[in-house]
């Protein structure tokens, strides 16, 4: 059983991971290169090396109800989407409510991580680390790596012909910090993920002319979506995710390409999707459309050509000026202090049994929290995992053997459609919902929807109808925590307190009574429906 636990980055999940330990009565000390907490959510004007880098600007994708620690909520004066200096803030707090602090060991690099001598009997690793010029080794039960995927830039440069002849300035978005270098210019962005998007959409404010390039469109959507609520409360439920998962692929398709459009046509815009089947992670951009209606931001295909001072698109004669490129072009990943015989990365992913755990190990002490993409919050998915991984590492949950665990990280790499519900473009990407109640499950913690319409019939259908919260996972098991259901029966509440800043008196007719009457019967009768 494991005691002493070594835990790589300080991040969102790193954070998670120190706590989980701590509740399993374990040991963690936790190694944080940099001199502070947050990884990706603390903002530097310089980047650091092996830490994410952000821009002045970043704000949350997921809003506040639905990317929080799972027993700790934003406070409730904070916005729906968080600006990254609040959720920094909201960081520290965790930490200091939860006396993290203690077990971390800032500006402490971890070189190596290695298997001790007798690892087949033990499992032990060494981890060697640098500190202040000197090197430190020591010897740990487990070790829990925290890293995240957002480190090394990806950066292309030999799929552009002509790059090397540019005279403007060019950079990866990595390097990106301030719009303020793009006034007056004429700028080129590559790449129509979020931060290419939000990188183009800040430019226009400054720059002569701003260029998106993009060679497979994307899906983009407002934070602010029906009725004016966030948009993963409003998508982000267990019924929708069981009308999706039960639905064939090109139904489900065929009603998400409604959906996004039912704000504006992305053909008319020149972004949708080139491949429909697959889905990509959606672009959150409030602002996109209305820059690209006023000719704020023009959407381009990829590049042809780039030349001294110009750049010529593929089906486009015509060759455009550019003073600046931003490669927007995503991110690898690597775990350079992990030998690959322990951790190998092949075209963008690693042999990870259900994200987390290498299936080959004789011994399952080492586990990779964060390595995932989900249709979610990062947060409570990171924190999830940390919980079944450190009760693996307890003891006290059990792998299935190896060869079983194999079989099933080779069929997630060959990525074969179901046919049934969405379908993603990518091994990494998974559905949210789905994901994480397969953990909850391992631990006994998934709430029991059957036993809860008995019970609880309020919280029931809260908990089916409305967002999938991740108070949702605290309800029961280990960890329970007490104000789960009160966090879930109020957090519309606390959504709606976020914008109601001026009181409004709102009216309300007999006729609008009556249809919410016939709106709950209707409800019930379908829940009824689905249970039986």
């Amino acid at each position: 059983m494991a005691q002493r636990v070594a835990i790589v980055g300080a991040g969102v999940s790193g954070l998670a991971s120190i706590k989980c330990c701590l509740e399993e009565g374990l040991k963690p000390t936790c190694f944080e290169r940099s001199d502070d907490l947050g990884g990706l959510w603390r903002f530097t004007e310089h980047v650091e090396e092996g830490r994410a880098s952000l821009y002045k600007s970043v704000v949350s994708n997921s809003s506040k109800e639905m990317s929080c620690y799972s027993d700790f909520p934003f406070p409730e004066d904070y916005p729906n989407y968080v600006p990254n200096a609040q959720f920094l803030e909201y960081l520290k707090m965790y930490a200091n409510r939860f006396n993290l602090l203690e077990c971390i060991q800032f500006k402490t690099k971890v070189c190596s991580i290695t298997k001790c001598p007798d690892f087949t009997v033990s499992g032990r690793w060494e981890v060697v680390t640098l500190h202040e010029g000197k090197h430190e080794s020591a010897i740990f039960d487990a070790v829990m790596v925290c890293t995240g995927f957002l480190t090394d830039p990806y950066l292309p440069l030999d799929s552009f012909p002509g790059i090397h002849a540019f005279k403007g300035q060019y950079f990866h978005s990595r390097q990106y910090k301030h719009p303020d270098i793009f006034k007056d210019k004429r700028v080129l962005v590559i790449g129509m993920g979020n931060s290419g998007t939000d990188i183009a959409v800040e430019a226009s404010h400054l720059a002569k002319k701003v260029f998106l390039s993009t060679t497979g469109g994307a899906w983009v959507i407002s934070r602010v979506f029906d009725s004016g609520y966030p948009w993963d409360m409003v998508f982000m439920t267990r019924f929708q995710n069981m009308l999706r998962n039960c639905l064939p692929t090109p139904i489900v398709t065929w009603l998400m390409a409604r959906k996004m459009d039912s704000r504006f046509s992305h053909a008319n815009y020149g972004l949708i999707p080139q491949d429909r089947t697959q889905l990509k992670e959606f672009v959150l951009n409030d602002e996109l459309p209305g820059r690209i209606i006023t000719g704020k931001v023009l959407i381009r295909p990829g590049i042809k050509e780039m030349k001294e001072n110009s750049v010529l698109f593929n089906n486009s004669p015509k060759e455009e000026p550019i003073d600046i490129i931003v490669f927007a072009t995503g991110y690898t990943f690597a775990f350079p202090f992990l030998d690959e015989s322990v951790v190998k990365v092949e075209d963008g992913q690693a042999s990870l049994y259900k994200y987390i755990f290498p299936a080959h190990l004789q011994k399952p002490t080492l586990a990779i929290i964060g390595l995932i993409k989900p249709l979610g919050s990062m947060i409570p998915t990171g924190e999830t995992q940390a919980r079944w991984a450190v009760r693996v590492l307890k003891g006290v949950s059990k792998l299935p053997p190896p060869c079983v665990m194999i079989e099933e990280v080779n069929a997630r790499k060959e990525n074969k459609p179901s046919w049934f519900g969405l379908c993603y473009n990518k091994a990494l990407q998974s559905d949210y919902i789905t994901y994480i109640d397969e953990l909850l499950t391992y631990i006994n913690a998934k709430p029991n929807l059957f036993s809860m319409l008995l019970t609880d019939p309020r919280l029931a259908l809260a908990v089916f109808f409305g967002p999938c919260s991740p108070y949702q996972f605290r309800l029961t098991g280990p960890g329970k925590w007490e104000g789960a259901r009160n966090a879930i029966m109020t957090q519309w509440d606390r959504t709606v307190k976020a914008t109601k800043s001026r009181i409004v008196q709102e009216s309300s007719s007999p006729f609008e009574s009556l249809l919410k009457l016939f709106s709950f019967l209707a409800l019930l009768v379908a829940v009824f429906l689905i249970f039986l």
